[in-house]
């Protein structure tokens, strides 16, 4: 993909999909829309992914630890290639990705490892008429995979990671999601679970929850932090659409 420059914030504009006369609820403003990370966030993929590097790596005789796939979890996946490769694997990171998503493809033909709320979330937001996105560092091919496994119209725009020029930590992906559905990015709530894609959500203006699945998720200015999407909910969203942070990672889901 040829370099270009980055989407510039716009100005906020309300989605078709949301009520124009609906007034705010009292908890909070309804957010323009919600932003998704998928893989650790949405879904539990990350044991598949280490699980396929550790595999790759076997096979020309080196050892993958758990804390070598820590340090790939929200890296675009050419830059993981690429770590992997350095660990020794001789093979070029085009063709290391290939494998990956390969076996991953085969994984979520299987079943979606939904994460515990996510779905009963995204129905909620759909009832509530509250447009989503899917911005991962994932590939198409994987990213449709979960799309074609929930109802049509849970995600109005899909930005995928072989599809951007700068993957996260930059906030390319989050601002192009933003640009897609024709709102401010800051008038967005994000949902991550990685170090590169909470750094990636904030950069970008949008309003951010942390869920810690994998890695720790750190304190940061206007992060709000949970420990389960269980923990989250419509109102919450929209408590953090209105500025509200809270920090829940040490209270059990609801």
């Amino acid at each position: 993909m040829s370099e270009q420059s980055l989407p510039s914030p716009l100005t906020a504009t309300t989605p078709a999909t949301v009520d124009d006369g609906a007034a705010a609820p009292a908890g909070g403003q309804t957010p323009a829309a919600v932003l998704w990370d998928l893989d650790g966030t949405l879904v539990n993929t990350e044991p598949y992914w280490m699980t396929a590097e550790t595999e790759l790596v076997a096979e020309h005789g080196l050892t993958w630890t758990y804390q070598d796939g820590l340090g790939l979890v929200g890296r675009p996946l050419l830059e993981s290639a690429g770590l992997i490769a350095a660990h020794g694997v001789p093979l070029p990171p085009e063709e290391i990705v290939e494998r990956l998503v390969g076996r991953m493809v085969e994984h979520l033909r299987d079943a979606v490892p939904w994460q515990p709320g996510a779905r009963e979330l995204l129905d909620a937001l759909r009832e509530a008429r509250i447009p989503c996105a899917l911005v991962t560092m994932s590939y198409r091919v994987l990213a449709e995979a979960v799309v074609d496994a929930v109802p049509e119209g849970t995600f109005q725009v899909v930005v995928c990671g072989d599809e951007v020029t700068h993957g996260k930590p930059h906030p390319e992906p989050y601002l192009r999601a933003a640009e897609q559905l024709g709102v401010d990015p800051a008038a967005c709530v994000a949902v991550e679970d990685s170090r590169p894609g909470i750094a990636s959500a904030l950069a970008s203006g949008a309003r951010t929850v942390g869920v810690q699945v994998v890695v720790p998720v750190e304190p940061a200015p206007g992060l709000t932090r949970i420990a389960s999407l269980e923990q989250l909910d419509v109102d919450r969203v929209r408590r953090v659409a209105s500025g509200e942070t809270f920090d829940l990672l040490d209270a059990a889901p609801r």
